[in-house]
This record gives C-alpha cells, structure tokens and sequence, in this order.
C-alpha cells in the first residue's frame, strides 16, 4: 500500500519512518526536536514527529510504545495506541510519558514511538431487545483470573 507522507521542515534530515526489520509490523517514529527535550519523572510530554501521512480511507495509524524505551527506561505512550484518523491532516505527534524515577532525555531523530498501519472496519448499531449468552456472561475485569 502506497501512503502520502509530508515531511515538514523542522523534520529536514531525520529519516522518514521506517521498519527496523523487513518483518516489523510498526515503523519507528522519530523525535523532530530541535534541542533535548528532558522528560521528568512522572511527566508527560507531546513530542513532534515532523510528518503529516495521508492515510487512505478505510485505515487508521496507531501509536504505539517502543518496547525497548519502555523496559529500560520506563518512556511510554501514554494514550497507547493513538489513532492517526484517515482524514487528519496534521502532524503526527506522540505523548510520551516517564514511569521511572529518573529524568530522560529525548534527542532530535531518536526513535520514539511505533505507528502501525491497521484496516479500520466501519459498523452500524442493531438495536435488539437482548444478545446471546456466553460462558462469560457479564465477568468484567480480574473475572478470568490470572492462572
């Protein structure tokens, strides 16, 4: 699938985003900062990526966390996924977040974040009067266990 993408100029020299592996589900995203940005602990920051995607109809970006940020330096995506809505023009941004006790810094081209490219299925309501049982029935959360 062909995407158009826009590289802004704050972004000029920073790679487009990319696969790490020709089997990465994700392209890595990368920081389009100027200078360092220091993420305090317990902080959340909202860092440019310098690329507006045109993203066709009937799909939709998702933002997703690096795991290596997230295991060695506890840096997430906050509102992971992100949706990157196929009629959104803007540049992509990521809200990265720092669960760990110890600042972090966010360099320009650092690879922050991943987006997956995902088929979005539209629906319509059927109101009905009940739905089907199922061995869960209305179990919410822990109801499964964890063993």
């Amino acid at each position: 699938m062909k995407v158009n993408i826009l590289q802004l100029p704050h972004a000029e020299g920073i790679p487009l985003p990319s696969y790490a592996t020709p089997e990465s589900a994700g392209m890595d995203l990368r920081a389009a900062v100027n200078e360092t940005v220091v993420l305090q602990p317990s902080c959340r920051v909202l860092i440019p990526t310098g690329v507006v995607l045109a993203i066709p109809s009937g799909y939709n970006g998702e933002i997703r966390s690096r795991s290596g940020l997230a295991n060695e330096y506890g840096v997430v995506v906050l509102n992971s996924p992100g949706t990157v809505d196929s009629d959104y023009r803007g540049e992509v941004k990521v809200v990265l977040v720092n669960m760990s006790k110890e600042n972090f810094g966010i360099e320009r081209g650092m690879r922050i974040a991943q987006l997956v490219i995902q088929k979005c299925e539209k629906i319509d309501w059927n109101v009905v009067d009940s739905l089907d049982e199922t061995v869960r029935a209305t179990g919410g959360y822990g109801s499964t266990g964890v063993r």
